[in-house]
């Protein structure tokens, strides 16, 4: 069994699979699974979609802020985020600082048949979801390539996907600095 020393914190867009990873990945490794939107709301008292409605985006954005650097100063979890948390330049800095980073990437294909099974998703809900999906690719896709590790989503059984991040991890925790000059170059290529 992978022995983490921090936080494994799952970044990407919606419908990418981190919360679904992250369950999975908790259970193999006996840790516990928290998911950053379910904290904002229990912390709120409110959905995420109540949040930007009566508040907007900017509010949001800065309780998830909080919610995150909270959970990030306690023992090692599987943390799913929110897919806009990682562009914030802070709660990037306090993930790269205290978690390692796993960005579970997908493209537009897969995200718009995830997304369509459930009718929650405010970013969603402002005009044809694959345009938006695209923009949002477009936007946060060389962001998301700073994580520590990239794993790419598959459709499939969401076991094959864990088998790869469970793959990446051991190389990353097997060799750090590799990981890193692999992150940097990554990056160089997203932008």
């Amino acid at each position: 069994m992978l022995k983490l020393p921090r936080t494994v914190a799952f970044v990407g867009l919606m419908g990418a699979g981190k919360s679904c990873i992250g369950r999975l990945l908790a259970a193999a490794l006996a840790l516990p699974f928290v998911d950053a939107d379910k904290e904002i709301e229990s912390a709120a008292g409110c959905s995420i979609e109540d949040i930007f409605t009566a508040h907007g985006e900017e509010a949001f954005r800065a309780g998830e802020r909080r919610v995150i650097a909270r959970l990030l100063d306690q023992p090692s979890v599987i943390l799913a985020t929110g897919g806009g948390a990682f562009m914030d330049p802070d709660t990037r800095a306090l993930i790269h600082e205290r978690a390692i980073s796993v960005w579970l990437r997908a493209d537009v294909e897969l995200l718009l048949r995830r997304t369509s099974r459930r009718n929650n998703r405010p970013l969603l809900k402002r005009g044809d979801p694959r345009k938006i999906l695209r923009d949002l690719i477009e936007e946060r896709y060389p962001v998301y390539a700073e994580a520590d590790i990239v794993v790419d989503s598959v459709d499939g059984p969401p076991e094959m996907t864990l088998a790869r991040v469970t793959q990446s991890l051991r190389s990353y925790l097997e060799n750090p600095e590799a990981a890193g000059r692999r992150r940097a170059k990554a990056g160089s290529a997203a932008e």
